[in-house]
């Protein structure tokens, strides 16, 4: 009589049992299903990938644009980041980059953007028409003629004061007083309709006999939207916090024609401080350095998006 009895299925193996045969895997057939990737990756690498190297090589040296490190950059390690650092601009630079991207980007365009589009999946099709084509005009004109505009808005003989003097309240040097709030105001009001347009289509995903369900469960408006419609636009939120702290970060028309980092160094952000050092000042190494800092600023902000944006396993 045999010692061993079969082992039934999801049993454990008998002690001497031969393990299950496993599929092996196919490398070349791997490699084949992935060569039409690799037009795209080699692209991705030519044009993405390349100048990330190359700037992070350019902040390693003393290249300028006159002189003989013009002709002849010279590697010097990471003085280009010590001296950074111990440049007092930069931290307020820095400040003023984190200010400028929560305020107008984070709260200003999402927020504004999700009021529109619920407001305008309730109101009349007119009304849609209109305000739809309001503020998708500031996003579809040239960044540099919307600078312009928004400098003639809130210029000291601009439009804002002359409404202002119109009901008899004095005008105030908006870009020399307040320069940080009226760029963060332009910013918001040229990139609020690309969030506009995505809340837009995520609400009309959201099957309508869900929010009907929960109101007649005796959710309120308010308790609909927090409780129902926001956690089923979540992604949504998430891709555009992405995208649109992304497009901020590298804001320089705007904010150049508007103040030009000033009074002073009161609206220097971090593009505005790396081109003053690059090429006002010719030192292209350092501001090589100040643009590197930028786009390691943007990774951590991809990378976070990203982890918010895995699927969850259930």
């Amino acid at each position: 009589m045999s010692t061993t009895a079969p082992t039934a299925l999801g049993a454990p193996r008998a002690p001497g049992a031969a393990r299950p045969a496993q599929k092996k895997r196919r490398p070349g057939r791997t490699l084949l299903r992935s060569a039409p990737l690799l037009p795209a990756v080699v692209l991705l690498g030519v044009f993405l990938l390349g100048p990330v190297i190359s700037s992070l090589y350019g902040s390693l040296t003393d290249s300028s644009l006159s002189g003989a490190s013009a002709a002849n950059a010279e590697f010097i390690g990471l003085q280009n980041y010590a001296d950074l650092f111990a440049d007092p601009d930069f931290p307020k630079s820095v400040l003023l980059t984190l200010v400028f991207l929560v305020a107008s980007a984070l709260i200003g365009q999402n927020c504004l953007g999700l009021g529109l589009a619920v407001l305008m999946q309730s109101s009349h099709k007119a009304v849609r028409a209109i305000v739809g084509t309001i503020v998708v005009t500031a996003w579809v004109l040239p960044e540099i003629v919307a600078s312009f505009a928004a400098y003639a808005f809130f210029n000291d003989g601009g439009t804002l004061n002359s409404m202002l003097t119109g009901l008899g309240i004095p005008g105030v040097n908006w870009l020399y007083v307040f320069p940080m709030l009226c760029v963060i105001l332009a910013n918001i009001w040229r990139g609020t309709a690309f969030s506009m347009l995505v809340y837009t289509a995520a609400l009309n995903d959201v099957p309508p006999e869900i929010t009907e369900a929960a109101e007649m469960d005796g959710a309120r408006g308010w308790q609909r939207f927090i409780l129902v419609t926001v956690p089923m636009i979540r992604r949504s939120i998430s891709t555009n916090l992405m995208l649109t702290t992304l497009q901020t970060l590298s804001v320089f028309a705007l904010i150049f024609v508007m103040t030009g980092g000033g009074p002073g160094t009161d609206s220097t952000t971090l593009p505005l401080l790396a081109y003053q050092e690059a090429f006002r000042f010719g030192e292209l190494g350092f501001g090589t350095a100040i643009a590197t800092i930028l786009l390691l600023v943007g990774a951590v902000f991809g990378v976070l998006y990203i982890r918010a944006l895995k699927p969850e396993v259930d």
